[in-house]
């Protein structure tokens, strides 16, 4: 059966709500390349949105996935225990960037760690507030969306959400929003809408992911820290795209002199598998009383053997290492296709280690979203599966698996080049 026919097929079947950036329909995957049902291949850039840190299939995730089944499926943690919840749990505590002991619980998706760890900060606090940052996304449940700084198509329709969140401005110098002026909205609110003292947690992502691959200076959170100290309020990392290995570290907060106090994890934790997770300070974790936290499939064995075998992986190939020598080959090609003036005029390269993003603009330097979709069109047309993001979906972001083969990463910027240089000929 063709792409075509099974697309007519998903558009009887599947509300409209669910998109899809592509019209190809997948039959098989390894590493960084997947093959649509008719037997076309595509590199693939987008790395299920940054799920696929240690590659498609990797032998040794599937092998632990297949010895995980053998064994037993499904217990429910709240019912019956079993040893890799507890063995990845350790581990997770161990790689944990906070002060003192930690302690981790499992669930199935990002928005619900996201939102246990609201639940968890404000218990700990016994404050209702959260701060979150415009351009931020944290998921698609009412209270991760609540938190999501940005409202087409996230929010449009369908409020109300849950109270007590507010946004102020993301600093970066690719935002353009100062530390100053970030810092004055927040002088704002505290005095406008919400003291201080009623807020539990500051929640931010050290790189913003479908806000556009920003991230703030350094000295941003040395003075989120020293706010957070001054009035008692967390700060909740969401690492559930930076995490495991993207950034050059194994989370991207530890590219930031601060320590949070909760961390919430999932996407390339589970090397393809659903598995979501909550790491922060034991005394915080342990404020909620048994029964309080949990859910029927937090913590899947089968998600939690390919958890380990993914930490094992990324140790073992150095992946930390490689995402820094990729992203040093990608900014050097990025570089050069900025400097060409047969291309589409590309600005704002930006991101730590593989976490990878430029942005696409017009002949006034003004964001230029249409443009950019138009080059993830074309580049998907020579076999490379791309991806947009940002505010006004300028960007161009790059999340291939860090085991991508070297003339598999020049094959991909090859077509990117192409790409870019056609849509600059159609609008020439």
């Amino acid at each position: 059966m063709r792409n075509a026919e099974y697309n007519a097929r998903r558009k009887e079947a599947i509300p409209q709500g669910v998109a899809t950036a592509t019209n190809i329909i997948a039959s098989r995957a390894e590493n960084a390349t997947i093959w649509d049902v008719e037997g076309n291949a595509y590199i693939d850039f987008a790395g299920g949105i940054a799920v696929l840190n240690v590659g498609h299939r990797h032998p040794r995730v599937i092998a632990a996935v297949r010895d995980q089944i053998d064994k037993y499926t499904h217990t429910a943690f709240q019912v019956v225990a079993y040893p890799p919840y507890i063995e990845l749990a350790e581990r997770l505590n161990a790689l944990a960037p906070v002060d003192g002991d930690a302690k981790t619980i499992f669930f199935t998706t990002g928005a619900e760690a996201t939102e246990n760890a609201v639940k968890i900060a404000r218990a700990a606090t016994g404050r209702p507030g959260i701060i979150a940052f415009a351009g931020g996304f944290h998921g698609r449940t009412l209270l991760t969306s609540a938190m999501t700084g940005k409202v087409s198509p996230y929010k449009r329709g369908l409020g109300p959400f849950p109270g007590e969140i507010y946004h102020i401005p993301y600093p970066s110098p690719t935002t353009g929003v100062s530390i100053e002026e970030t810092l004055k909205a927040l002088n704002f609110l505290f005095a406008a809408d919400i003291e201080p003292e009623r807020i539990a947690a500051f929640i931010i992502e050290p790189v913003q992911g479908e806000g556009g691959f920003h991230s703030p200076p350094p000295e941003f959170f040395q003075a989120l820290d020293d706010i957070r100290r001054r009035h008692g309020i967390l700060v909740i990392a969401d690492e559930v795209q930076t995490g495991f290995g993207r950034t050059g570290k194994m989370f991207g907060i530890e590219h930031m002199p601060i320590k949070p106090d909760l961390l919430t994890v999932a996407k390339s934790l589970g090397g393809g598998f659903p598995i979501s997770g909550v790491i922060g300070r034991a005394d915080v974790m342990d404020v909620i009383g048994p029964g309080g936290l949990g859910g029927t499939y937090g913590g899947s064995p089968v998600g939690l053997a390919a958890a380990l075998a993914v930490l094992d992986v990324i140790e073992d190939e150095r992946l930390l290492d490689r995402a820094n020598v990729i992203g040093h080959r990608i900014r050097e090609r990025i570089t050069q296709f900025a400097e060409n003036k047969n291309l589409v005029k590309i600005t704002g390269l930006r991101g730590p280690g593989a976490m990878i993003a430029f942005d696409i603009v017009d002949e006034h330097g003004q964001p230029d979203g249409v443009e950019a979709k138009r080059v993830c069109s074309r580049a998907l047309e020579h076999g490379l599966i791309l991806l947009s993001c940002g505010q006004s979906g300028q960007a161009i972001r790059i999340l291939m698996p860090l085991t991508v083969e070297d003339e598999t990463l020049e094959q991909g910027l090859n077509i990117l080049e192409k790409a870019l240089t056609a849509v600059a000929r159609e609008a020439a």
